[in-house]
């Protein structure tokens, strides 16, 4: 089956194979942070995620050794974070003090997409 070719599927298989309107999108994000215990670590994870839900986003997440790996997608079963959703994170971002820099990639389908690490 070919998963490029969307138009000559049925709706229904569309949705079972999350092609077309039913794709995922997300994006990854990789911080470099200043802390220096477990507990801050914790600490800035849980705003991220309470900021990310506040824009009915959430994420995939793990910070340790001074860098926070994720990858942020919708709250919502099919979709993708709008541009404005990127851009508050952005500025969310360079608004955390424990935050020494970060890296936002480009949004790639969640479940065929080809997640080359992009911060590295």
């Amino acid at each position: 089956m070919k998963l490029d070719k969307v138009d000559n599927k049925s709706r229904r298989l569309r949705k079972k194979l999350y092609l077309g309107e039913f794709a995922v999108f997300g994006c990854q994000l990789q911080c470099q942070l200043s802390c220096t215990s477990a507990q801050e670590h914790d600490d800035f994870t849980d705003a991220l995620m309470a900021f990310l839900e506040s824009r009915e986003l959430c994420c995939l997440c793990g910070a340790s050794n001074g860098v926070c790996d994720a990858i942020i997608l919708p709250e919502a079963r099919y979709g993708a974070p709008s541009a404005d959703d990127l851009q508050a994170l952005t500025s969310w971002l360079q608004a955390q003090d424990k935050v020494t820099g970060f890296q936002l990639g480009e949004l790639l389908d969640l479940n065929y997409g080809d997640f080359d690490y992009c911060c590295e």
